[in-house]
């Protein structure tokens, strides 16, 4: 960094000359640096899928999570700094159980998704606070319809019809824009999330690294078990080889 930066660097309420402010993108570096989160709609819901990466044998992998229930018609993954992302977790499913509370109804996706995005936004705007270094892909259904979206540190909201969070987003959202398509089953959507999750991971694809969850307006929110997602995988490998073995006789 230049040193005529470093003013505008060391406080979040202040704007360089160029309008950018620094802490809020260096949040959006730790969630670049989080592990792969791909989410995808398919005809009736959304799948979401993380990467847990686990390295080591010795790591209690059912403590690692990245795929929370919200409500039971929402759920959500994390990228980023785990701890920041617990506490927005927590915030959300607060938001949702008020809202239940109070009007006897479920929160709808979008404003829920809202007001976890204005919470983010203030820790922008004070002093003596930092920004959260993490990102929610939000995963839920209402009346209104089927929705995935992404908050992310700066506050800012976007929609999708399938998105990534986290390491590798570049090689990822490439594959999803060529083989996305719309009213996919649910099955073609998970096969594509793992083959974008494959394209990016050092190792090869695992039951104990993977977490997978999706939210339907039949089921609502639902977390695989580690057989479910050993099917799934198990699955995907097979019609990757043979379609690996028919592009070889051809």
């Amino acid at each position: 960094m230049q040193p005529a930066q470093m003013a505008y660097d060391r406080a979040i309420t202040v704007f360089s000359p160029d309008g950018r402010l620094f802490q809020v993108e260096y949040a959006r570096a730790a969630v670049k640096r989080g592990s792969t989160t791909v989410g995808i709609k398919f005809k009736d819901g959304v799948v979401l899928i993380a990467d847990k990466r686990i390295k080591s044998k010795l790591i209690e992998e059912d403590m690692m999570e990245k795929i929370y229930v919200i409500d039971e018609h929402i759920g959500c993954a994390t990228s980023g700094l785990v701890a920041d992302a617990r506490i927005l977790v927590d915030y959300a499913r607060l938001i949702s159980q008020i809202e239940t509370v109070t009007y006897g109804e479920k929160i709808t996706v979008e404003q829920l998704v809202k007001r976890i995005s204005d919470y983010q936004q203030q820790y922008t705007q004070y002093g003596g606070v930092r920004p959260f270094g993490a990102s929610l892909l939000i995963g839920g259904v209402d009346e209104k319809g089927v929705y995935l979206m992404e908050t992310e540190p700066s506050g800012a909201i976007m929609a999708y019809k399938a998105g990534c969070i986290g390491s590798g987003r570049e090689t990822v959202m490439e594959i999803l824009e060529k083989e996305y398509k719309d009213n996919m089953s649910m099955d073609a959507a998970l096969a594509l999330g793992l083959k974008a999750i494959e394209s990016v991971s050092d190792d090869t694809l695992d039951k104990m690294t993977l977490e997978i969850g999706y939210v339907s307006k039949k089921d609502g929110f639902k977390k695989m078990s580690k057989k479910e997602i050993e099917k799934v995988v198990s699955k995907y490998l097979k019609s990757k080889d043979k379609g690996e073995k028919s592009d070889g006789s051809s």
